[in-house]
């Protein structure tokens, strides 16, 4: 090995944190969670490639679920995706999006599962539901939004059905182009892979707490808006497998 490839290995990659925080409420229940679960194991291996071919950033994964309260499921911090195996996830109880909210406050910390604003990018936070809160959300929402790492994150709903409360997603997004509306089981599992990869190169090119972090997430809205475009232009109603939520 040549002193070039010493110093190659030596230097050490920011971490870029890819968050799930996935409503496990009852209304998940059947093809909903599944299709969440199935997604994510498809999507692992091309998070897998992002991070290999990126020479600055690593990616992790991050799982937080929310129902009768909230859980991390990656609860001793990110895992590297290299090393990620997915949990499949079960659904049932209320949609405790405040409890989320609270969690995900407490772990956005370079205390907890970020590090300094110099080794870390600004993470991308998916947000996956399919009705309306059910506890205090707004108040965890309005503590959540103070938080540099939020700020500086680039946030993106998944409304699932008409039950979903796009407002509320809206409200935790910042923005109507971030939320993305999902009838069927395709789609919903088209839109994670599509914006856990994409979301994921944007971020890991930079945007730290510091950064314009406004800049990249209109970057991601811009490509969500093209994306969405491009699904309504191939929309086929006579797939089979694709019944309606």
């Amino acid at each position: 090995m040549s002193l070039l490839d010493d110093c190659a290995t030596s230097i050490k990659r920011k971490q870029m944190v890819l968050f799930f925080i996935v409503d496990t409420s009852g209304g998940m229940k059947g093809s909903k969670i599944g299709s969440v679960n199935e997604a994510v194991r498809q999507v692992i291996p091309e998070l897998r490639q992002v991070s290999d071919d990126n020479t600055n950033a690593e990616i992790k994964v991050a799982v937080l679920t929310f129902s009768n309260g909230a859980k991390w499921i990656t609860q001793n911090g990110p895992v590297d995706v290299e090393h990620f195996n997915w949990t499949q996830l079960d659904a049932q109880g209320v949609v405790d999006l405040g409890a989320a909210c609270k969690e995900l406050n407490m772990k956005l910390s370079k205390k907890s599962f970020m590090r300094e604003p110099t080794e870390s990018y600004g993470p991308v936070l998916l947000l996956i539901s399919n009705g309306g809160p059910t506890d205090d959300w707004l108040s965890a929402l309005n503590s959540l939004k103070q938080n540099n790492w939020y700020k500086a994150a680039a946030k993106v709903a998944i409304a699932i059905g008409d039950d979903a409360d796009k407002d509320v997603l809206k409200a935790f997004t910042g923005s109507i182009e971030s939320v993305i509306d999902v009838r069927n089981s395709t789609a919903l599992m088209e839109a994670i892979k599509f914006v856990s990869v994409r979301a994921s190169q944007v971020m890991s090119r930079g945007a730290g707490v510091d950064s314009d972090f406004g800049a990249k997430q209109q970057e991601v809205n811009e490509l969500i808006s093209e994306y969405t475009k491009e699904k309504a232009l191939c929309l086929d109603h006579n797939d089979e497998d694709d019944n309606i939520w």
